[in-house]
């Protein structure tokens, strides 16, 4: 069996043929043969060239030794490790505990083509690449917020000192004031539409039905006010208004304001007879209910179901498996249960499409029991449905939590390296405005 001669790591003179390398400390010895397999790399070039040509060494390494033979590198030798496996194996794999990007500018050292990378590492390098990358525009966007440019005009700097007052929280002590009172409105207007809804704090209107109390009336429409105050600001002092009008969360802003002003005004056309009253009526009660999208204000001022929402979207694989085996079992054991049941004179399945109410409460434990089999078969199939239900629900949770745990520790990553590349940012200035002031 043919083996490949692997790199000597001995103190000596080389025999011909070799080449001696020190990285960092570590004295490694080379075969000729197997550096010529990559005639473009530093190690060949080293290889070939002349030891009189000592212009050439120096531009190729930092020292040599021309009675030994020996190249001298102020290099990592952890990378060197894995960079000399190209030259038998014909790949390289990024060991544990290396900074890929570090190892990259490595690899353009010893002039190693990048796609000799195996598959692996160069998913794992892209992954730091978005990482870097990410860290750069939130890095970017705070000195964005903080530096202060002379140069632009006094409705510039006002757009730009409202859109930091609106937008970011920690810019300023006024500005987390604000983003804790919208935070409170959205929950008092949250809690007054669900009291609004009890019927002993209710008040009776002149035709004998019940309607909202005037005190929590007041209470949804200071509310409202501040909330419309709110999104007319943020939409004023945009940079981008289009793109701030189709941002998912400032749609969801949109449509929570919406829903207040239709209703005041098709409660004035009611009552200016241009419309039946009895249509208002119905417009108004469906449009209400729309008042519910005010709780998903909370995501904007929450990073933690702003997390949750990416998690989310990473997990659309897991959640789509997750539906089609419910959907597969709930057809199978609903379309079992109506076979069974057909025997029984006082069945509650009816038919088919009836029975996948029973499949879905049984196959998510959820059983209100208000179907249930009464024969033998039946509730032996009811028995498997809520078995294969748990089953069902439990094999993609795992990839779902751990999608949100992966996605929760990068974020928190990604701001404390944000905050750390400033800190060295203020650092380099300090000290470059020591020297100056030295100078």
């Amino acid at each position: 069996m043919w083996t490949v001669p692997k790199p000597k790591y001995r103190r000596g003179s080389c025999d011909e043929g070799e080449i001696a390398v020190n990285i960092g400390g570590v004295r490694v010895e080379l075969f000729g043969d197997v550096l010529n397999r990559y005639p473009e790399s530093r190690l060949a070039e080293l290889l070939n060239c002349s030891t009189q040509d000592h212009e050439v060494i120096s531009s190729l390494c930092d020292d040599f030794d021309p009675d030994r033979k020996e190249f001298y590198f102020d290099r990592d030798p952890d990378a060197f490790k894995c960079i000399i496996d190209v030259y038998y194996f014909d790949e390289i794999h990024i060991k544990p505990g290396i900074c890929p990007i570090c190892f990259i500018k490595e690899m353009e050292f010893w002039k190693i083509d990048a796609s000799v990378l195996d598959e692996c590492c160069k998913s794992y390098l892209s992954e730091k690449e978005e990482e870097l990358t990410e860290i750069a525009n939130k890095v970017k966007a705070i000195l964005e917020d903080l530096e202060v440019d002379q140069c632009i005009t006094r409705t510039q700097r006002c757009q730009r000192f409202l859109w930091r007052l609106m937008e970011k929280p920690g810019s300023s002590l006024s500005a987390r004031v604000i983003a804790i009172a919208s935070f409170l409105s959205v929950l008092v207007s949250a809690v007054v539409m669900c009291v609004g809804t009890i019927p002993e704090l209710q008040v009776t209107d002149a035709e004998g039905k019940l309607k909202e109390h005037p005190i929590l009336e007041a209470i949804d429409t200071a509310c409202m006010v501040w909330f419309t105050a709110e999104y007319l600001l943020r939409l004023a002092s945009s940079p981008n208004k289009l793109h701030f009008a189709l941002s998912f969360m400032n749609v969801i802003d949109f449509l929570a304001i919406m829903p207040f002003y239709v209703v005041l005004s098709l409660t004035y056309l009611g009552t200016t007879s241009m419309m039946e009253l009895t249509n208002v009526q119905q417009a108004v009660q469906a449009l209400r209910i729309m008042r519910i999208a005010r709780i998903f204000k909370l995501a904007r001022h929450s990073s933690g179901l702003q997390t949750l929402t990416y998690a989310l979207k990473t997990s659309l694989k897991e959640l789509g498996l997750l539906l089609m085996y419910m959907g597969i079992g709930i057809f199978v054991f609903s379309a079992l249960a109506y076979t069974m049941e057909q025997s029984h004179p006082e069945t509650l399945f009816r038919s088919i499409p009836q029975s996948f109410w029973w499949a879905i409460i049984t196959m998510t434990t959820v059983g209100y029991g208000d179907i249930y089999p009464k024969t033998t078969l039946g509730k032996c199939n009811a028995a498997v449905s809520f078995l294969c239900g748990v089953i069902a629900i439990a094999l993609p949770i795992h990839p779902i939590i751990n999608n949100f745990v992966v996605f929760y520790n990068k974020q928190k990553v990604l701001e404390t390296a944000a905050k750390h590349e400033l800190e060295l940012m203020e650092l380099k200035s300090g000290r470059d405005v020591r020297r100056k002031s030295r100078n």
